[in-house]
């Protein structure tokens, strides 16, 4: 009877209502996390599955990472490495968050070591499913070449291909290892009722995933390795991969060495400690990158069309980027002033941003077009110009300045080609205004009190602009640099519209590259692996900006 009042009690007290708070929640958020994992995590996963097989239209042989290696080198396997070393570097920083909470609070959450363990145990046999049914799926358009579709024949082939020797038994061990993990983290929760413990439980399923994870990246990278040589040596080559290997690890150790000294320097009470610390971090520096310069010589035996796009899309982001914040914050300023008209100019500077792009881009071609009677060669005839040929023009803007003022310029010093011009001042163009509007919007938030008193003080206005108003908008800079520097590795509608073989290819920027490569080559896995590589130099540059910008943004 005593269990009973107690189990009732549970039901139907404090307990009993936060368990129905938590059932209610996690049914309100199933929806979209169903929808999520459908269009979002699903697509990312056949995506990773694609470019780890020669597919071209039809799913072909699976070539590990072939593709990548073809796209940039052997450094293929030093990201995959490394990879590796940062989900165990997770695991580190995952393992002393959960002692210091422990120490703060006084507990001992080993018990939840238990759930845990159940917890990543099953999303590995998720994984370990859904990659074992995929090709039984995949392989269902193969059985239906020649027959009568409908939906009762698909089905009968769904419930094969799921039901295959391969991928019954993985499911079953992901269904019993689901409703373990429930079972185990429900009893852990009904002994050491605390409201830390599934904050405990996640906490060590994070780390066994992150343990899982970095030892099978590292053991994969090795076996992969080996298999090269192999290959290697039966043809007689030397692939060259431990040597570079360990060179760039190593760089990259003395890197993080000289950071970490760098870092320490200030807190150097004597002079000697402080100059001892930079001393040493300069040297680990100039060490390191004479380490790591045998990437160079990694990246020449990649795809030289993925690293011409490469660098055509770091002119495009440099050459866009910082006009596009300075101009839209000198716009900013200028119209926050109290001058007449200046809600008609705002509206003016925004329209280009609600507009088409893929009409603009056409208004574009034609105003630079090569033709005589361009608007632009018009214009340049007008001042004793000669007109150029603009979207059709390969050569670098500073060769066409060196060959009109009669000085040789080299070819790694040529710059951005003329028609790569045209396509950077169309998205100066276009995005200023926006960049005008969000710009106002952060001036707005900052206190006129404020900058009056610095007035009073005797501040000038630079002074006031460089000490007060630009520090306040950190926050505001800091967010449309990223999306501008992201926008710019994105970008391809209106560079679509913009290209011309003319230019050979001094336009294409990475993401047209990887429309080449999927619509016209119709190489679907190699297509995939470039996105996949695309996709990791966004975040490199978005940790990268986080780091560097986003240290140094005051928020007030």
């Amino acid at each position: 009877m005593e269990n009973k009042n107690s189990l009732k009690d549970i039901l139907t007290g404090r307990s009993g209502r936060k368990i129905k708070e938590v059932i209610t929640a996690y049914a309100f958020i199933a929806p979209a996390t169903i929808l999520i994992f459908i269009f979002g995590i699903f697509p990312v996963g056949f995506a990773l599955y694609v470019s780890l097989h020669k597919w071209r239209i039809k799913r072909s042989d699976f070539i590990d990472l072939r593709n990548y290696v073809n796209a940039i080198g052997n450094l293929a396997y030093v990201v995959v490495f490394f990879l590796g070393v940062a989900a165990l570097f997770g695991l580190f920083l995952l393992f002393r968050q959960i002692l210091k909470m422990a120490r703060e609070n006084s507990e001992k959450p080993w018990l939840t070591i238990l759930p845990g363990l159940f917890y990543a145990g099953t999303t590995f046999a998720f994984f370990r499913w859904f990659y074992a049914a995929l090709p039984e799926v995949l392989g269902i358009a193969d059985k239906l070449r020649g027959m009568e579709r409908s939906q009762s024949i698909f089905m009968q082939f769904l419930r094969e291909a799921l039901r295959a020797e391969t991928v019954l038994p993985a499911w079953r061990t992901f269904l019993w290892l689901f409703l373990a993990s429930m079972v185990v983290g429900g009893l852990i929760y009904w002994f050491w009722r605390n409201k830390r413990t599934m904050k405990y439980q996640s906490f060590f399923a994070l780390a066994f995933l992150a343990l899982g994870a970095g030892v099978g990246l590292i053991y994969y990278t090795f076996q992969r390795v080996s298999a090269a040589y192999a290959e290697a040596f039966e043809a007689g080559t030397d692939p060259g991969i431990w040597p570079q290997f360990i060179s760039i690890s190593a760089g990259v150790f003395l890197l993080i060495l000289a950071w970490m000294l760098w870092q320490r320097a200030p807190k150097r009470n004597s002079k000697g400690g402080f100059l001892l610390h930079i001393l040493a971090a300069a040297a680990l520096l100039v060490g390191g990158w004479l380490l790591i310069g045998e990437i160079p010589t990694i990246i020449a035996s990649g795809d030289k069309d993925l690293w011409e796009g490469l660098k055509v899309t770091v002119f495009f982001s440099l050459g866009t980027v910082p006009f596009q914040l300075a101009i839209g914050l000198f716009l900013a300023v200028l119209l926050f002033q109290k001058v007449r008209g200046s809600n008609i100019f705002r509206i003016l500077y925004f329209i280009p941003y609600v507009t088409p792009g893929i009409a603009s881009a056409a208004v574009f071609q034609q105003m630079f077009s090569n033709r005589q009677s361009a608007p632009v060669n018009m214009f340049l005839k007008f001042l004793g110009l000669q007109p150029q040929q603009w979207l059709y023009e390969p050569r670098g803007i500073l060769t066409i300045l060196g060959d009109t003022l009669g000085f040789t310029v080299p070819t790694w010093a040529a710059g951005p080609s003329l028609a790569l011009m045209v396509i950077i001042i169309h998205n100066i163009w276009t995005y200023v205004g926006y960049d005008t509007v969000i710009y106002l919007a952060g001036l707005g938030n900052i206190s006129k009190e404020m900058t009056d008193s610095a007035e009073v003080d005797g501040a000038n206005r630079w002074q006031v602009f460089r000490h007060i108003i630009f520090p306040l908008l950190s926050p505001t800079t800091y967010f449309l640099s990223l999306i501008a520097i992201i926008g710019t590795f994105k970008a391809f509608n209106t560079l679509w519209i913009f290209r011309s073989n003319l230019a050979l290819g001094t336009t294409d920027t990475f993401s047209v590259t990887i429309f080449i490569e999927f619509f016209e080559k119709l190489r679907y896995g190699y297509a995939s692996a470039l996105a996949f590589i695309l996709f990791g130099i966004i975040i490199l540059l978005s940790y990268i900006n986080n780091r560097t910008q986003g240290s140094k943004v005051f928020y007030g």
